[in-house]
């Protein structure tokens, strides 16, 4: 088996078509078949089911297709390895984020990571759901809510944090120690969008004390988040991260009971990727930023 025969198996299984895959290969489609037989004449088993036009994997193809995506990742990792060995400053990082107040937290830590490595070109991408780009390898890791129930990737926790009921330091439950969830229902309430994990979280706590959630204003940005809530439009919950990460001092957080919101953050990324020096570095200087935070 050589690694020619899986390029050109790869190419078939993205595409499903064998000219388009011998085009993104720059070779004929009589060679790319060539290939493709030699390969399942060596293993033995037919890779694609052919039914006139129409391409699709067989069952050994989909057994051969998990196996030789790992060998690929091991490659990419050699090459990643050599490349940082060479001059650790070059190369690419992407990192995927939650939309919303982790995409804050990581956005707010690019200039400071930047100075660090100058030459290193930075792709984060915002994400309601994180796994699709690591899976398609369009990120090297994630930041998001945990846990992710699925064994294909590492998960390391970064810090737990609790949310809290923001409102006007005016507002006529600003002196309370603390206030319990269902006092939520009597509120006009500005919040993020359905989309949001934040909004989720906050969505779930109120099923379950058995009412819907309907927030007077969506808004996408804290920073709109936090002006309504001084205006007097409504009041909020937000987590204590990015409560920090932002000017309160004319708001009032009061931590919230009965249930008290909590969640874990983490990072997350393929468990057979090799994990660079350069995102290990930035993952270092987010513990650093969450540290700092709490330690205010």
């Amino acid at each position: 088996m050589e690694l020619r025969q899986l390029e050109c198996f790869k190419a078939v299984c993205q595409e499903l078509h064998f000219t388009r895959a011998a085009e993104i290969l720059g070779i004929s489609q009589p060679t790319l078949s060539y290939q493709i037989k030699l390969l399942e004449d060596e293993l033995g088993v037919p890779l694609f089911n052919r039914i006139g036009k129409k391409i699709t994997m067989t069952p050994a193809g989909e057994i051969l297709s998990k196996h030789s995506g790992q060998i690929f990742r091991s490659l990419a990792a050699v090459r990643e390895e050599l490349g940082e060995w060479r001059n650790m400053e070059r190369g690419e990082l992407s990192v995927a984020v939650l939309i919303g107040e982790l995409n804050e937290l990581v956005s707010g830590l690019l200039g400071e990571f930047h100075q660090s490595y100058p030459k290193l070109r930075i792709r984060l991408h915002g994400a309601e759901d994180v796994v699709e780009p690591l899976l398609s390898e369009e990120a090297d890791f994630a930041v998001t809510i945990l846990p992710i129930h699925d064994e294909r990737f590492v998960q390391l926790p970064l810090y737990e944090e609790d949310f809290y009921f923001v409102a006007r330091r005016d507002h006529s439950l600003a002196a309370r120690d603390q206030i319990e969830f269902d006092r939520i229902r009597e509120e006009n309430v500005v919040m993020f969008p359905r989309t949001h994990r934040c909004r989720q979280l906050v969505d779930a706590a109120s099923s379950a004390k058995g009412f819907s959630l309907q927030p007077r204003i969506e808004t996408t940005t804290i920073d709109s988040l936090l002006l309504l809530t001084r205006s007097g439009a409504g009041v909020t919950i937000l987590s204590k991260t990015l409560l920090e990460m932002s000017d309160t001092r004319d708001l009032c957080m009061i931590p919230l009971t009965r249930p008290a919101l909590t969640r874990e953050v983490g990072v997350v990324y393929l468990r057979d990727k090799y994990l660079g020096a350069a995102a290990k570095a930035f993952i270092e200087l987010i513990g650093k930023q969450v540290g700092a935070l709490k330690g205010r």
